[in-house]
């Protein structure tokens, strides 16, 4: 160690250390190392977890439970138990209090040494002071502190409100977690929080307060292709697109863009409750940091425990926004100083043990040992899935009694098993957090396990629906009252019909069209009327909002409401009568809204039209004949003709049309790449898959859906401006669109960032250009999603000061929201009685202020609350006011308090379930691999540097990294002028790394290299799938051959790489039984030299 730390004061004073200290401390360490010579053996074993952090690339999210499962809870513990609670209340509600008075020697508090991986590049003298053997019994052993302790909350708070200390969502890249990211609002650039000692603690998901180090220890800003080659920053992290805002589930197939990004709610400068309080002062500061792939020694380094007014002026947002962009090629770096909200992530862990090294342990030393006593004080390791979590320690004497039984058993296959887990504490002795485990999902290799693992990693509740839920249900058969035909418009014998992809069942809405004159038509959505059966704050509204949203994951549907009503009563199926909440447009051939009516009706669908049918229609090659006799074409309920079903269609393709181009000309943007979709064979496991693109047919029902969710917002929000639930896109990230123009311009392609309307018609006429090289355009298109932010539900009386972050930027409107889809997504439900409010006080405020006139047999001022003239004046009288304060009341409107709430935790369970279907769709794609055993495909080169280079496979669209720095037998020539690899075979052998600990890897872990000679037998072997690709529903499969079918030709040595160059490339499934899932790849070549 190259610098110390003195505790005189609560505070931590950093000083410097004389050469003779620092004599001494080598020497207290160097005999402490011969008392304990084993440690540095797990300290070598420990370092793979580094290295191997910077090749995983598993981006599998796992957002975690509402109720926070019991570290105590017993082996059988069943999955998803959920109380009947309200979801507002359980989701964003703070976490029990903290009591972080650490016990120095405390039998409770656990360190390991078994995977020291976090330390090899930041702190490796820190765990030297460990027991004598991986398995170390703790009682009575004091140990160091390994991290500094946690802020008291009073200096938090006074760091807070001062500016001196920042609060933040942290974090961590997938790629390294070493390197950690936290969003303060306000600031340009993510802040960057470096090594072990510096995160002190905190895990992906935590809410933390960072305290901003120096200017003079920022590093430089890393490029996206420096020389250096490091790991992607996890600012640009996954992107969730949400289908333009619509609906966001690819199910449903009516989608748009709505691209979300996970940091887009950060949350910093609000002071906080009392919630812990540490007493316990640091006796030893860890000195070295790791910035950028390199430590840093000394005092300079040391901020982690420094009092709020003592970072040389960083003492605001303005101020450090002014630092960035004052000094824009450094990265501000920080260091975690508290958690102040512990993510629910914690109790969500999946991962496996790893116990081969505990039997070893005991063959050598426990075999007389009383296995009681073995159980209570010895422990395994954990290793998560998401490599974005540290590895953990788990005690024998805490886990399940069926795997205790297993490991006195020597069953060593628990380690192929996959397991639920809980971290319960993470002390500042340990080096690693101490985990409870509740339960094993089986073995890692099947199918269903993964599936369960993803839906408890995200906190799906896909438990059968209680008694006291299906005790809300109307009692079957049901009919419609016959009070509703009296309050509602009857619109059965409306020409009224559903587009949905084939296999939907959960049809939610309709469409209808009339022509009123030769230029005008009437345009009508219907909605399912869902809020009439789903009352507020029973058990059925509590459990939906719970659920928030249905889950789709390819074969399996998790519903938020019973099938009772999402299936049927509630569904818009054909030839039944139906509830329905219905928008009219009277549109002329310009797409202007020249009137609206808005109000609840009952409908009667005539047919149940797939995209696939719809598309025929629009291409004008279905036979009118043939439509009324053949099988497995829709039946046709009433008594409309096919013709009245075909006129309505194409009607509806023109006036959508027209929208689209009015839209987009008034600023919309529109990202949108190929889809990968997987065939499935009679049991439901993929075969083979291919790219798929939207039809015209989701475009008409897009438009339209989205002029109803952009009228629900208006009505809503002039009404209940303080109370409304609407949906927010902010602008994108200004440095990484920069970034983004900047790299078309280094390819010779023209890019206007400058607006979403210009970037929109910058990426068409890119479309244009590269018409002929699909995958480049996708490369494109992915690059652009990358600066964009989060899309979120918000309550208008969150933000009453700010009208400007109200608007949506991808689809460039001031007010947007979900109405169309409140069969599966719970904000619908609540847009649904707020607009049922509405009404409802429209038609108060008419009787008690008598202004209901006739004038010519018709209704005068009868839309002063619906209408596209809102009448702020009425809305505001005494009348109006008294009107809508009781309408809300009786539907049960959210105070604005409880709105937040429902947003904010609404919003956590819809990227919860998009990242549950993305593992699921990697989960599918990894089956598909496993069976093929490899894929050969083509890839675009996305990154080159010295160390890896990143591609993109448009097969599967998934871009990965290969890394071939240290193989063996492989040389790599690194052109930094020119920004030119070449990759050539080397003659000489070399085992170990010159100047570094371990081994070169093997060629086969960059390249799978084939000799010409056997090159036709192997790729017969390959090619052994003989899949016919056939699609329904919502997608068009483009013209491209299955994967099965694919045909590559490997690449020579020497191969030269450039930017964008193309590269033979082999797929193949990793992890199972011994491991997380991920989808490696490798070079494909061929030599002779094999």
């Amino acid at each position: 160690m190259k610098g110390g730390s003195g505790v005189a004061e609560p505070s931590v004073i950093v000083e410097r250390v004389e050469d003779t200290d620092k004599e001494k401390k080598k020497k207290r360490r160097s005999n402490r190392r011969s008392k304990h010579s084993s440690a540095s053996n797990s300290v070598s074993e420990a370092r793979g977890e580094t290295s191997d952090s910077f090749k995983s690339e598993d981006k599998t999210k796992s957002l975690t439970s509402m109720n926070p499962s019991s570290s105590k809870q017993g082996p059988e513990m069943t999955l998803n138990i959920q109380t009947p609670v309200r979801a507002s209340d359980v989701g964003f509600t703070s976490m029990p209090t903290m009591h972080i008075n650490e016990r120095v020697g405390s039998g409770c508090d656990d360190s390991a040494v078994d995977d020291g991986g976090t330390f090899s590049n930041s702190c490796p003298e820190s765990i030297a002071y460990l027991g004598s053997s991986p398995f170390h019994q703790f009682e009575g052993f004091a140990r160091k502190k390994l991290f500094a302790p946690h802020w008291p909350i009073e200096a938090v708070n006074e760091a807070l409100e001062k500016g001196e200390a920042f609060k933040a969502l942290f974090r961590v890249n997938a790629h390294n977690r070493l390197e950690a990211y936290c969003k303060i609002d306000g600031v340009p650039i993510d802040v960057l929080v470096s090594g072990i000692s510096s995160q002190n603690r905190a895990v992906e998901g935590d809410i933390v307060v960072i305290k901003v180090d120096p200017l003079g220890l920022w590093p430089k800003m890393k490029g996206s292709n420096g020389s250096s080659n490091n790991s992607t920053l996890v600012e640009d992290c996954n992107l969730v697109q949400e289908v333009n805002g619509v609906a966001d589930n690819s199910y449903k197939g009516k989608g748009v863009v709505d691209a979300d990004c996970e940091y887009g709610n950060s949350r910093n400068g609000v002071p906080l409750e009392k919630e812990f309080y540490d007493e316990t002062q640091v006796t030893r500061a860890a000195a070295c940091n790791h910035v950028n792939g390199h430590r840093q020694y000394g005092s300079e380094s040391l901020h982690v425990g420094l009092l709020p007014g003592q970072n040389e002026g960083i003492n605001s947002v303005e101020s450090l926004a002014a630092m960035t962009s004052g000094y824009p090629l450094k990265r501000p770096t920080a260091k975690v100083v508290a958690i102040v909200e512990k993510s629910l992530r914690r109790n969500a862990i999946v991962g496996f043990l790893n116990v081969k090294q505990w039997f070893s342990y005991q063959e050598l030393n426990g075999k007389d040992a009383k296995k009681s006593s073995i159980f209570d004080h010895e422990y395994v390791t954990l290793s998560p899935t998401d490599p974005r979590f540290p590895k953990m320690i788990v005690f024998v004497r805490d886990l399940p009694n069926s795997i205790k039984r297993r490991l006195a058993d020597g069953d060593v296959t628990i380690e192929m098993e996959l397991l639920a887990a809980q971290i319960e504490d993470w002390s500042a002795e340990s080096p690693f957090p101490r985990a409870h485990v509740s339960c094993s999902f089986g073995r890692g290799s099947e199918l269903e396990t993964q599936i369960n693992a993803v839906l408890y990693q995200n906190a799906i509740h896909c438990a059968d629906f209680s008694a006291q839920v299906l005790s809300c249900l109307p009692s079957i058969p049901w009919e419609i009252p016959p009070k509703e035909f009296q309050t509602r418009k009857d619109l059965r014998d409306l020409c009224v019909f559903t587009i949905d992809p084939s296999t939907a069942s959960d049809l939610d809405d309709a469409l209808s069209i009339e022509k009123l004159s030769k230029d005008t038509f009437r345009v009508g959505v219907h909605i399912a009327d869902v809020s009439y059966f789903v009352l507020p704050n029973t058990a059925l509204d509590i459990e939906a909002q719970i659920r928030s949203t249905s889950v789709y994951l390819l074969q399996r549907k998790i519903q938020m409401l019973p099938s009772l009503l999402s299936e049927e009563l509630v569904s818009l199926n054909p030839g039944v009568d139906r509830l329905a909440f219905s928008i009219f447009w009277e549109l002329n051939s310009t797409g202007d809204v020249l009137d609206r009516w808005i109000g609840r009706t009952v409908i009667r669908s005539c047919c149940k039209l797939s995209y696939k049918h719809a598309q025929d229609i629009i291409q004008g090659i279905t036979d009118l004949e043939k439509f009324n006799t053949s099988e497995g074409l829709p039946q046709l309920h009433g008594k409309f003709e096919w013709a009245d079903v075909t006129r309505s269609v194409k009607c509806l393709h023109e006036i959508s049309k027209t929208l689209k181009e009015k839209r987009f000309c008034g600023g919309a943007l529109q990202l949108e790449s190929t889809k990968v979709v997987y065939l499935l064979d009679e049991d439901g496991v993929p075969y083979d898959s291919s790219l798929s693109e939207r039809m015209d047919s989701n475009f008409l029902v897009e438009e339209f859906m989205l002029l109803a969710n952009i009228t629900a917002a208006e009505v809503i929000s002039r009404a209940f401006p303080d109370s409304a639930l609407l949906r927010r896109h902010p602008e994108p990230n200004m440095r990484k669109l920069k970034e983004f123009e900047a790299f078309c311009r280094k390819h010779g392609l023209a890019l206007d960032s400058s607006s979403s309307s210009q970037l929109h018609q910058s990426l068409e006429k890119l479309r244009e250009k590269l018409k002929d090289d699909s995958v480049l355009f996708d490369i494109l298109i992915s690059y652009s999603s990358k600066p964009m932010q989060l899309a979120s539900y918000f309550c208008s009386g969150d933000l009453k000061d700010n009208l400007n972050d109200w608007g949506h930027y991808g689809l460039a409107v001031p007010l947007y929201t979900h109405f169309t889809s409140p069969l599966r997504r719970y904000p619908d439900v609540v847009v649904h009685r707020t607009l049922a409010a509405v009404i409802e006080a429209e038609e108060l405020y008419m009787k008690h202020s008598r202004v209901l006139k006739c004038n010519n047999g018709e209704e005068v001022s009868r839309k002063c609350f619906t209408g596209i003239y809102f009448d702020k004046e009425a809305a505001e009288s005494p009348q109006g006011k008294e009107a809508l304060s009781n309408a809300a009341l009786k539907h049960g409107i959210p105070s604005p308090e409880l709105l937040g709430d429902v947003a904010a935790y609404c919003n956590e369970r819809k990227l919860a379930s998009r990242h549950a279907e993305d593992a699921c769709e990697k989960l599918y794609m990894w089956v598909l691999l496993k069976k093929r055993e490899i894929l050969l495909s083509d890839a675009r080169v996305l990154g080159l540097g010295p160390r890896f280079m990143s591609v993109y496979v448009q097969k599967l669209s998934i871009e990965r990294r290969i890394y071939y720095d240290d193989v063996e037998g492989l040389s790599v020539e690194w052109l930094e002028s020119t920004s030119t690899l070449v990759l050539s075979l080397s003659g000489h052998k070399r085992f170990f790394k010159r100047g570094g600990p371990g081994n070169y890897m093997s060629l086969g872990n960059a390249a799978w290299v084939v000799n010409p000679y056997d090159l036709n037998m192997e790729t017969d072997s390959i090619d052994d799938c003989g899949a016919t690709c056939t699609a329904e529903g919502e997608v068009a499969l483009l013209d491209s051959e299955p994967t099965s079918k694919s045909w590559v030709d490997p690449g020579t040595f020497p191969l030269t790489v450039r930017m964008l160059s193309t590269i033979p490339v082999a797929l193949y499934a990793i992890g199972g039984d011994d491991g997380p899932l991920e989808i490696g790849v490798r070079l494909y070549m061929s030599s002779y030299l094999k």
